[in-house]
């Protein structure tokens, strides 16, 4: 089994990067993998570039996508669970989707921020779009 994890860093997706690794865990599949995938939208720092340059803007991103994986990878390393990662740059729904096809996960596990409907509704959700658009199953982690 395959399973994509998104993380941010958030204490809601440290869980589903443990309830991925518990569920793999307990599991006898010899090709049990999970990837942890960051995605940072860059819209907000198209102006930056301008000043400090691309290159700056892809440091200080990957910087933070390194930062954010880094207790993800701790809970499966210590658990013994063979894992991957993957930083992007993006929408962070569409890319979660697209990696999620590319790769052929049979599952996205996803941590749910827990705001209200209007919230989302206004905001938008990361969390909802996914679940509208990905073809695989897909599990919010309270």
């Amino acid at each position: 089994m395959k399973i994509l994890v998104a993380t941010d860093g958030s204490k809601n997706a440290l869980r589903a990067v443990k309830y991925a690794a518990d569920l793999l865990g307990s599991s006898t599949d010899k090709t049990k993998s999970i990837t942890l995938i960051s995605v940072h939208d860059d819209a907000g720092l198209r102006h930056a570039k301008a000043f400090v340059g691309k290159e700056a803007v892809a440091d200080y991103l990957r910087e933070l996508s390194e930062k954010e994986l880094k207790p993800a990878m701790k809970v499966l390393d210590a658990q013994g669970i063979k894992h991957d990662m993957v930083m992007l740059v993006g929408n962070a729904s569409q890319e979660i989707v697209a990696q999620a096809q590319k790769g052929k996960y049979d599952m996205i596990v996803l941590g749910s921020k827990g705001r209200s409907a209007i919230a989302d509704m206004l905001l938008g959700s990361v969390a909802q779009r996914v679940l509208t658009q990905a073809k695989q199953p897909v599990v919010l982690v309270k």
